[in-house]
């Protein structure tokens, strides 16, 4: 795995830590990777999940580091969301 992916993998591990989320979601970063969340933790993989939240590297790392709400990014266009909306809602109380 690349630097990048081990990165934002860590970093979405860290957000995750204590989170109440026991669904599926995928963040895709255009043109760089894909990480899946679930019950079984933090990954880079491009398999199915219960939401899709897709995004460009700027706005995905925005994110990571707090200067970019999910909700914000969702409501400017930045964030695409493909799936269950209620998973992706669960998901963005780690964010805040």
């Amino acid at each position: 795995m690349s630097d990048v992916v081990d990165a934002a993998v860590a970093a979405l591990t860290e957000k995750m830590a204590g989170a109440d989320f026991s669904g599926s979601a995928k963040f895709v970063v255009e043109g760089v990777m894909s990480i899946v969340v679930d019950s079984d933790g933090v990954r880079a993989s491009e398999e199915d999940a219960d939401v899709t939240m897709t995004a460009d590297a700027d706005t995905f790392e925005a994110m990571m580091s707090g200067d970019l709400n999910p909700t914000s990014a969702f409501m400017s266009g930045k964030l695409t969301i493909d799936g269950d909306m209620g998973q992706a809602m669960a998901l963005a109380s780690a964010f805040a």
